[in-house]
């Protein structure tokens, strides 16, 4: 078995789409992270993303992608960002792990939304990953939600008629091209991550970037998707994600904190799941996470699984040691909801206390001259 490993920008037409080939053979539903557009326009930005080429026999049977760190440390392209990971692995290769890692000059690789069917013996834990599943058409979602969280359906059809009533007409684009529209989306949400205790992702300005390239990007099989919901001309509420041509994955969804009263979120996303249906999504994958709204949409699971490849190093063993303590503490707090809503409380209270602290701070930014 040969290895080779290059830059994203190296690979050629006859890679791409032996990618895309080996990619819809190994699942029913294509998530657009493991997409070669995603990982060619990462690393575009960054110098770190490397893509292993597997050859047998003369024949690709596979591709890693993956982003180097220091310390032979590897990690999934977009790591932190991404709510689906994997290899792109012709069915049945039997892979040697020890070889891969050492052609990456990786100790290890670590994982925490890898595709659940992929390298078991390897996982620490498992975690569901909620999905709207439109597969049935928006209908027998709906109807499902109606039965399921009649409560919520009925709520969220008052509050759009209400919000109409109080501010103006409703509007809902899906797969908007708005550039502006997508930086008051990142506002919102970088808002949201330092108001919620989170860290900011928007805070690197190549994700910034990340998202503007990818709301450009446009093939029959990969593209950003732009879905914003106004009252007259004020945005209210929205969402970016990418999809492949049968799935929606969930990435950034925020709104207006002045219009959280009528849950925009909500609104915005069932009209998004409506035309996500007519335009051929099937799946709305949410993310792994434990959040309210994703409880109250959700109609079924993916699974996805954290853990690590590793070779037997050193670096890899003192790595383990490092990791392992916090990575455990963190999947008990998560797991557990009698220990996740407190820590969800004091980070909230962290996010205010910043943002006051922040505020009430002296101007240094400007100077005499």
């Amino acid at each position: 078995m040969k290895i080779t490993v290059i830059q994203p920008k190296e690979l050629g037409p006859a890679e791409l789409d032996t990618w895309r080939t080996l990619l819809r053979e190994s699942t029913d539903h294509v998530s657009p992270f493991l997409c070669p557009e995603f990982t060619i326009t990462v690393g575009r930005l960054r110098n770190d993303v490397r893509v292993a080429v597997i050859e047998d026999a003369g024949e690709i049977v596979g591709f890693f992608p993956f982003q180097k760190h220091s310390m032979g440390v590897g990690k999934p392209v977009g790591a932190g960002l991404t709510d689906a990971q994997g290899m792109i692995l012709a069915c049945g290769l039997d892979l040697d792990v020890n070889n891969l890692l050492q052609a990456c000059r990786l100790d290890v690789w670590e994982f925490d939304h890898l595709i659940a069917h992929q390298f078991s013996d390897h996982h620490i834990s498992r975690h569901p990953s909620p999905i709207i599943d439109l597969r049935d058409g928006y209908e027998a979602y709906a109807d499902t939600v109606k039965r399921e969280s009649g409560k919520t359906y009925r709520t969220t059809q008052y509050k759009s008629r209400k919000i109409a009533r109080d501010h103006g007409e409703l509007r809902h684009h899906y797969g908007t091209r708005d550039l502006d529209g997508l930086r008051t989306l990142i506002r919102w949400k970088s808002e949201q991550y330092r108001r919620t205790g989170r860290t900011d992702r928007f805070a690197h300005p190549w994700i910034i970037q990340l998202v503007e390239d990818l709301l450009h990007t446009n093939t029959p099989s990969f593209d950003g998707v732009l879905d914003m919901l106004w009252v007259d001309d004020r945005p209210v509420a929205g969402h970016f994600g990418l999809r492949s041509d049968t799935v929606l994955a969930g990435w950034f969804p925020a709104y207006d904190p002045a219009f959280a009263v009528y849950s925009p979120g909500l609104i915005q996303h069932l009209a998004m799941a409506e035309q996500a249906s007519k335009h051929g999504i099937q799946v709305i994958d949410m993310g792994r996470g434990e959040k309210e709204y994703k409880e109250k949409l959700k109609n079924g699971q993916w699974w996805v699984a954290e853990g690590r490849l590793a070779r037997p190093t050193v670096a890899a063993g003192v790595r383990w040691l490092l990791r392992t303590p916090v990575s455990s503490a963190r999947r008990t707090v998560l797991a557990n909801p009698s220990l996740r809503m407190p820590a969800d409380r004091l980070l909230k209270t962290y996010g205010k206390l910043r943002t006051t602290l922040r505020s009430s701070a002296p101007d240094r930014t400007s100077s005499s001259r």
